[in-house]
This record gives structure tokens, C-alpha cells and sequence, in this order.
């Protein structure tokens, strides 16, 4: 199987090189527009990973293949210590569940380094607000509202006393049922990022134990935060903005009026799950402290997030890399070649039949197993662009109108002009000869080197040699390629 996409990859990089040559300029604007890569679960076409991709696909062993990941891993660390982005790579987007896992993970790496960016300007912001409430502390002026030279904030609590707003965000349209204060945003801690396989995690701990830890506690975070920016504030002004639909207005209410003699339950009330004894709502609400988001404990700890996610990419087993590799090549073929088939007259109905075949053969978990058929119609596909006239048929010859299924779609396209299968199994059997005896499926691409050492090693490299120490019947480092990727 390691070898099957091996030599897929390399084969699909080198006529990708070609066909980027050759149609450039017709498909810049198809590959912004391009879809492609979420229905087959792949990579953007001009994402980091289907860059990483085609500089893997032009090496032609394992062993390079393994020493040049192993030195990306490496920048992927450098650039997360010294606080920087990865190209490529959008900055602050949640993983996006319809592209393949490593890029669904390099999505975390960025957002998380958005994440500590904004929490440091989110603590200057208010240790900033802490000295100027001091200052105003000192100098006897207080304000109820925001003077054009403060940002700091207070509400007035029943009492008449005026409180500071700690975490306040910006005004919403509501007011607060027992003070009549306005009720302010508060900022809160960002939920937890998930990329699909611990979403699955998740799903499982959940159905295992019947626990909702987490839920609780991104809860008890908001209320804390809430009563931050709102003092005064009770559980019915929360409920308010937290899930309205719990919150049953009086038709007799009109907060413009309020003149602070009316109860909360003049003004409307709460769900009947929310007045339910026991409610867990209710619970925390008696036990949350007023703590601005800043200052409270992580929902989600960014730096062991990105440590969980670098330490899995060090002991990728290589069959899931180039299954992902495999994809995000596979889908920048096609997305290059739209551009120009999508418009012929001739092809365009062959093209999208070849497309709708592999978007269905790369759906579910089994679709590797259809490989031979998938690279035959990516063939198809390249013998369409760059040598039409071989095209044993014309469009209309290529379809039925009554026909669904995509095994026979396939066999409808009679490939005539595709290359000899026993062509990509002798160039799988040169890839064996030429490189050392392949590792079980499911090793880590470490073992594809000496047993003893590892390249995937959390010891910096020393500075003479990055490799580990070889056999003595091997060479003594492995051939590093020209890469400008990171």
C-alpha cells in the first residue's frame, strides 16, 4: 500500500508539473473558486499541504520522503516557538471538518497562535482599565458611562453603589431586570478547537460515560464572565443573553420605563426547565464568581494542543500521509483541467463524468482500495487536456442518460487510451528494488531508518549531521532535497 501511493504521488506530481505549465493562466480563477478538495476530503488547491504534496511527489524513495518530513515537522516547530504563521495556511478559522486531517490540524496550529494573540492584547486591555480606574480612584471621578479619554466602565448595583465592569465587550439592547444598567457583551474564552478524529473522541467519551464536562464548564466560564461585565446582574439577565428562548417576556413590560420598583417577574419569566429544581443552570449560577475571561482558568490550552498535534505528525504512519497527499493532488488535477475541459464543447460531459466518479469512489473509508481505477480516470483526464484528439469518443458516445451508478459510469468511458496497468506495476516494482525493504503498514516513517536512532527524535538535531548515526554499509546521511516550502 506504501508503495502504491508512492509511486501514484510521484507519477501525479510530475503530470500536475505539466499541466500547471500548460493551462496556468486559464485556471487561476477556477482553483479560487474550486470546491473539489471538500467533496473528496482533500486540501485547498493552493494550500500548504497540496504544496507539501507536490515536493513530496518529486522524491523518489521513502527514505528521502522521510527525512524531508521529518525536517518539515521540524520548521512546523520552529515556527510555533518563535510565534509565527504557517503560509498557506488560513490564520483564524476553525478546522474545516470537509478537508483531510492534516490540514484540519494545521488550521489548529494557526488559530491557537491567534488565540494567545488575543488573549496578551485582551490582558493588556485589562490591566490597562485596572490603572486607569486607579488613577480615577485617586483623583475622586467617577463616571457611569465611558468618558472620550477612558475605556474603563461602571454599573450601578441595587445599593447605589458603583462597581467597576471588568471584561465588558460593547452595549446590547437589553438592561438588567433589578438595576436598569445596561447590559454589556462580555468577552468570554473561546471553545475548544476540534479537528474531526477528536471530535470522534468526543462523540465517544460522551456515549461511554454520559459525561458533559466540558459543556459545563464552557457554562460556568460564560456566567463568570457575565457577571464581570454585568455587576449587579441576576440569572434571568443571563438567560436573556444566553439562550432567549428560555426567557419569556410580559406583554405589559417596557424596559425604557423602568424606574427600579419593579420585580423580574413583572417583566416576563423563565422556561419551565429553567425553574425546574435542580436545574443545572441554577447550579452554577450560585457558584460562579464574577472573573473576567482573561483571568480565569483555560477552557482550552493552546500549547498542549499544538504539542499533541506536532508529536502525532512526528509518528504519522506514511500510508495516512499519502492517502492525504494522494487526495490533495488528486483534487488539484482535476480543479487545473476544469478550467480548460469545462468549456469545451466536446469534453465537458466526459470530464464531469470522470469527476463525479472519483468525488464518489473518494467517499467513505474504503475508497484506497479503488486506487487503480481512480489514477486510470485521472489518466483519462490528462489524455483529454493535452491530447484530445486520442479521445476515442465524443461526449455523446460517453454518456447513457439512465445510468447512476459510478462503477458503470467508469466502464462507460471505455479508456481506451489509458496506459498500461502493468506499467504502474512495474514502476512499483522498480520503487522496491531502489529503496531498502519497506516497514509494516502502520510504522511510523522512523522505522523506515536505522532501528536503533529515530529522525523523529525531540532532541534537537546536532548541528553537524541532522540524521541519525547509519549502519556502517549505509550512507552516512540521507540525500537532503532542495525544498522551499516553509
Amino acid at each position: 500500500m506504501i508503495f502504491h501511493f508512492h509511486c501514484n504521488i510521484c507519477k501525479m506530481f510530475a503530470e500536475g508539473n505539466f499541466l500547471r505549465r500548460k493551462i496556468r493562466s486559464d485556471s487561476e480563477a477556477s482553483i479560487t473558486l474550486a470546491t473539489l478538495h471538500r467533496d473528496i476530503h482533500g486540501a485547498p488547491p493552493e494550500s500548504f499541504v497540496v504544496k507539501l504534496s507536490e515536493v513530496i511527489g518529486s522524491l523518489k524513495t521513502l527514505r528521502r520522503m522521510a527525512f524531508f518530513w521529518c525536517k518539515v515537522v521540524s520548521e512546523l516547530r520552529r515556527l510555533w516557538s518563535e510565534e509565527q504563521y504557517i503560509p498557506g495556511v488560513p490564520v483564524d478559522e476553525i478546522p474545516d471538518l470537509d478537508s483531510c486531517l492534516l490540514y484540519q490540524q494545521l488550521q489548529v496550529i494557526n488559530c491557537c497562535l491567534s488565540r494567545k494573540r488575543r488573549h496578551i492584547i485582551a490582558t493588556e486591555s485589562l490591566d490597562s482599565v485596572m490603572r486607569q480606574c486607579s488613577s480615577n480612584v485617586e483623583g475622586s471621578s467617577l463616571s457611569m458611562g465611558t468618558s472620550p479619554a477612558s475605556s474603563v466602565l461602571y454599573a450601578r448595583i441595587s445599593n447605589g453603589e458603583v462597581v467597576l465592569r471588568l471584561g465588558a465587550d460593547r452595549p446590547t439592547d437589553l438592561t438588567m431586570l433589578e438595576t436598569g444598567e445596561p447590559v454589556y457583551f462580555p468577552i468570554t474564552q473561546e471553545g475548544p478547537l476540534l479537528t474531526e478524529d477528536l471530535i470522534k473522541e468526543t462523540e465517544e467519551l460522551v456515549l461511554r460515560t454520559g459525561s458533559v464536562g466540558a459543556g459545563c464548564s464552557q457554562l460556568l466560564s460564560d456566567m463568570q464572565a457575565f457577571k464581570a461585565a454585568n455587576p449587579g446582574c441576576i440569572l434571568e439577565d443571563f438567560v436573556r443573553w444566553h439562550s432567549p428562548p428560555d426567557w419569556t417576556a410580559s406583554e405589559q413590560s417596557n424596559e425604557d420605563d423602568f424606574d427600579g420598583s419593579d420585580f423580574s417577574s413583572a417583566k416576563g419569566q423563565l422556561s419551565r426547565r429553567m425553574k425546574k429544581e435542580g436545574n443545572l443552570w441554577i447550579e452554577l449560577w450560585e457558584t460562579a464568581k464574577p472573573v473576567p475571561a482573561v483571568k480565569q482558568v483555560p477552557l482550552f490550552d493552546e500549547d498542549l494542543a499544538v504539542e499533541g498535534i506536532l508529536n502525532g505528525l512526528e509518528d504519522i504512519p506514511p500510508a495516512e500521509l499519502f492517502e492525504q497527499f494522494f487526495v490533495s493532488l488528486l483534487g488539484l488535477g482535476f480543479v487545473i483541467a476544469e478550467a480548460r475541459l469545462s468549456t469545451d464543447d466536446n469534453l465537458s460531459k466526459l470530464f464531469h463524468e470522470c469527476k463525479d466518479y472519483v468525488v464518489a469512489s473518494c467517499q467513505g473509508s474504503s475508497w484506497s482500495e479503488k486506487i487503480d481505477d481512480i489514477c486510470q480516470v485521472y489518466e483519462t483526464v490528462e489524455t483529454m487536456l493535452t491530447h484530445p484528439e486520442e479521445v476515442p469518443m465524443n461526449q455523446a458516445e460517453a454518456m447513457t442518460p439512465n445510468a447512476d451508478e459510478p462503477k458503470s459510469r467508469f466502464k462507460r468511458l471505455t479508456l481506451n487510451f489509458v496506459k498500461d496497468r502493468q506499467q504502474r506495476k512495474l514502476a512499483i516494482k522498480d520503487l522496491k528494488n531502489s529503496d531498502e525493504s519497506p516497514a509494516p503498514l502502520r510504522q511510523p516513517f522512523a522505522n523506515f531508518f536505522d532501528g536503533k536512532s529515530s529522525l523523529f527524535s525531540k532532541k534537537p538535531p546536532k548541528p553537524d549531521c541532522p540524521c541519525p548515526s547509519p549502519a556502517p554499509e549505509k550512507p552516512p546521511c540521507p540525500v537532503e532535497t532542495d525544498w522551499t516550502i516553509v
